[in-house]
């Protein structure tokens, strides 16, 4: 395990039993990384687990395996939007994360094929685009996000996002999104990169997967902010859960979403 998941132990301050950490080798690490540690190398012992995150491991893992084909069969259609799909396609799903943050997935989507529809993905003016972000939270700085978003990714007159995001790998195509990409943080990066099937690994940290982590154990509390940093911690950790609990981080994602929403979407 790395170093930065070294923690502070709080039991000279509290009774032992309020600990939230466990020793080992003079570092205090949270219990699920132990557990993933644990299960990698031998048969898990639940003891490390109270009982309440053992239950709500148990809940996710049966939640998984009761909607493991619908989550299957939406990657695969993620992953056909670049094998199958157009430049537009693939600048569809950007403009969809761009218009996400603080706004419902289905009220973007709505408005992302509206755009589609009028001829407006490729073409529109800032003003026109914001006409059809009904819904939409500050569709006013939205619309121009994605008029300069097409700009970065035009040349000679045409879409050619495949060819500046296929040369590179998942980890620096997230990393030049966020740089490069106005509007897009690293939730949203990563949630562009899954929707194009070119994410797989990464962690999609909207507010929903965060509860859940929270509830499992996996984080201490829910964050307020989110530094690059930060993020990339709590992916980490929520890789090492997803090991442990025998789930790809993929497919857990989508099962705290519909979990919460009731639906696998997008």
């Amino acid at each position: 395990m790395e170093n930065r998941y070294q923690e502070k132990c709080f039991c000279d301050k509290a009774r032992p039993a309020e600990c939230k950490f466990i020793r080992v080798h003079s570092r205090f690490y949270p219990p699920i990384l132990i557990l993933a540690d644990i299960i990698l190398r031998s048969p898990p012992n639940p003891s490390l687990m109270d009982a309440t995150h053992q239950t709500g491991i148990e809940e996710i893992q049966a939640f998984h395996a009761a909607h493991q084909d619908e989550i299957v069969a939406r990657l695969s259609d993620f992953r056909r939007t670049w094998s199958k799909g157009t430049d537009e396609d693939v600048f569809a799903e950007l403009v969809f994360c761009i218009l996400t943050p603080q706004s419902r997935a289905r009220t973007c989507w709505l408005a992302v094929q509206r755009l589609q529809e009028e001829g407006l993905l490729i073409e529109g003016a800032p003003g026109r685009i914001r006409e059809e972000l009904t819904g939409v939270r500050f569709n006013k700085r939205k619309a121009a996000y994605i008029v300069e978003a097409r700009e970065r990714f035009t040349m000679n007159g045409q879409i050619v996002i495949r060819r500046q995001i296929g040369r590179l790998d998942q980890a620096r195509a997230r990393g030049w999104l966020v740089k490069n990409v106005k509007g897009l943080g690293w939730k949203e990066a990563s949630h562009f990169l899954r929707n194009i099937g070119r994410g797989e690994d990464l962690a999609i940290l909207d507010r929903h997967v965060l509860r859940n982590l929270v509830s499992l154990g996996v984080i201490e509390d829910m964050p307020n902010t989110l530094s690059g940093k930060r993020y990339l911690d709590i992916e980490d950790n929520m890789r090492a859960f997803a090991r442990a609990a025998g789930i790809p981080v993929s497919h857990l994602d989508l099962v705290f979403w519909s979990k919460e929403t009731g639906e696998i979407f997008k």
